[in-house]
């Protein structure tokens, strides 16, 4: 008997660009035979208080946590650019797989930019890695229940 896996999608969504590689990514995860659900953070407003009050920060966070635990998987995209900085990924995906590694939560990496260096500590906690467009389209076919373990050619620093 096969069970499907529930996974979370961890990414930053702060333009449009990110928000539509993991549009891409989430479409792409829902057409996979071994997935039966992906929660997204941000995919529900928490409309119960203020956006930004410590109340809507501490809601937010617990929910993101729960679902963490609640999912077999994490996937992450770990693309993201600002001005100051080209190549490190967002610091609130970092944080989400550091805590799905530490809480026995395989963590696949998904990234879009396949020329950049990628941090040796976020490499080594991912099972499996997903680098380039090409690479990403494959994520469709990845037999989850197994988990093979898969790696592209990357540098790290």
């Amino acid at each position: 008997m096969t069970t499907k896996k529930r996974i979370y999608l961890a990414g930053p969504f702060f333009d449009k660009d990110q928000v539509k590689r993991l549009d891409n990514i989430q479409q792409l995860l829902e057409q996979n035979p071994t997935v039966d659900k992906v929660f997204r953070p941000a995919s529900l407003d928490y409309t119960s208080a203020e956006f930004g009050s410590f109340e809507w920060q501490t809601a937010i966070f617990k929910h993101d946590i729960n679902n963490i635990n609640s999912s077999d998987i994490v996937v992450a995209m770990v693309d993201y650019k600002t001005e100051a900085n080209e190549f490190e990924p967002d610091s609130g995906t970092m944080f989400e797989c550091g805590y799905a590694f530490a809480n026995n939560v395989p963590v696949i990496g998904v990234r879009y930019k396949s020329d950049l260096p990628l941090n040796l500590m976020l490499a080594g906690s991912f099972t499996a890695f997903f680098n380039g467009m090409d690479s990403i389209e494959q994520i469709k076919d990845y037999n989850f229940e197994t988990l093979m373990t898969r790696y592209e050619d990357i540098d790290v620093f």
